[in-house]
């Protein structure tokens, strides 16, 4: 009784899974950011402090390493804003239920978050490491189960949280759940692969991304799309060419664990430069088989009509020769019944291609002319990206 209870003190009201924010300490001075508080305040994140060692590495073995539970490795980079430079000496602090799925024998101030908790901080490269074991959502509630991570930049005074990292092969992470989150610092939702007796997932924190009161420079740069380090959402446009043709398949359910490209152009298609950027995607799927699947989506809202835009994406497959990649179409980019208005995408803009890979953006065009170059660039991402196994780090024990 005294462990639900704990449970409860916690967060009364835990849904969404990131919206535990109520403010429990006084607000510190921010420069440039008119003293407000960044991230808004955060129930519990200061306990952070409590017990945080001296010297903190990049690679951290929670207390639960060697207890009951399915191991879990946590892993990934700690980016800046652009969700592509790498942020060094960034501490993240993690708290997490046990394998009966309590916040169990805490001691002292930081009682409440149980003794499965712990600090890393990003390397030069951005890199960090949690080996933990896999949380069990707490008995008798409808939530999933989740590690909670909140953040200390080292030129910012306040802590904030982040989206707490979420399982997506969880029964209990329903749809509704998931157009809940904030995408407090990217997407939370982790896709395991399997090594042994060890579940692996990748997890990028983008740092300010969707944080109230960031300090950050604000410029007219036009925008388009979801950010770098969110989830790319799921939508249903119609498919006029390409091995889904005459269906309305979701691209990125379809695909799976590799790299998709999602090509969108809007109200001001530019052809002579649609039919470079087709056939570019169409060689590098080519190239690279399996690993990537691109779609072209056509939301141009003047002058729709169902019958005559299939009619013109099918002889526009014809008079490229495309085979792989497919060219899909909805009325609009606010079009709600195929729900590709979660995609935010300008119409106005000519285009914006977005590059995911797990479901995540990983990277992000907007007005992006099909020269050499920036093919090249959109080749480059996919290589430094690319889908491998690569080498775990070894656990670390404090």
């Amino acid at each position: 009784m005294k462990k639900l209870l704990n449970i409860g003190l916690f967060c009364l009201f835990f849904i969404p899974l990131t919206s535990c924010n109520g403010q429990t300490k006084n607000a510190k001075i921010n420069t440039g950011n008119n003293n407000k508080i960044v991230g808004g305040g955060c129930d519990g994140c200061e306990l952070m402090y409590v017990g945080m060692p001296k010297n903190i590495q990049s690679i951290d073995t929670s207390s639960a390493w060697h207890e009951k539970g399915q191991r879990l490795l946590v892993t990934g980079k700690v980016l800046k804003l652009d969700g592509i430079t790498p942020a060094p000496n960034v501490v993240v602090y993690y708290w997490q239920t046990d394998s009966n799925g309590y916040y169990s024998n805490g001691k002292g101030k930081s009682k409440k978050h149980g003794h499965i908790r712990g600090w890393v901080k990003s390397d030069k490269q951005g890199n960090y490491s949690i080996y933990t074991i896999r949380p069990v959502p707490y008995p008798n509630r409808d939530i999933p189960a989740h590690i909670h991570l909140s953040i200390k930049e080292p030129q910012i005074a306040d802590e904030y949280y982040t989206d707490g990292l979420v399982f997506a092969d969880d029964i209990k992470l329903t749809s509704d759940k998931r157009n809940k989150f904030e995408n407090r610092g990217g997407s939370g939702i982790l896709r395991v692969l399997i090594d042994k007796d060890l579940q692996v997932a990748e997890h990028n924190i983008i740092l300010g991304l969707n944080i109230p009161n960031y300090p950050i420079y604000t410029n007219n740069t036009i925008k388009s799309g979801r950010e770098i380090g969110e989830e790319n959402p799921s939508f249903t446009p119609f498919h006029a060419w390409g091995p889904d043709k005459g269906t309305r398949t979701c691209p990125v359910c379809k695909y799976g664990r590799y790299h998709g490209i999602v090509y969108f152009v809007g109200n001001n298609p530019n052809w002579t430069e649609i039919k470079e950027w087709l056939s570019f995607l169409e060689q590098e799927s080519v190239k690279r088989k399996k690993y990537l699947k691109a779609y072209f989506v056509y939301g141009n809202e003047k002058d729709y009509n169902k019958l005559s835009r299939q009619k013109e994406l099918e002889q526009l497959g014809k008079e490229l020769n495309l085979k792989n990649i497919a060219l899909t179409f909805v009325p609009s980019f606010v079009d709600t019944q195929s729900e590709v208005h979660l995609n935010k995408i300008n119409p106005k803009v000519e285009n914006t291609i977005i590059i995911y890979r797990n479901r995540n953006i990983i990277g992000k065009f907007i007005d992006l002319k099909p020269t050499r170059e920036n093919q090249n660039k959109v080749s480059g991402m996919l290589d430094k990206t690319r889908n491998e196994y690569f080498e775990l780090p070894a656990p670390k024990y404090h």
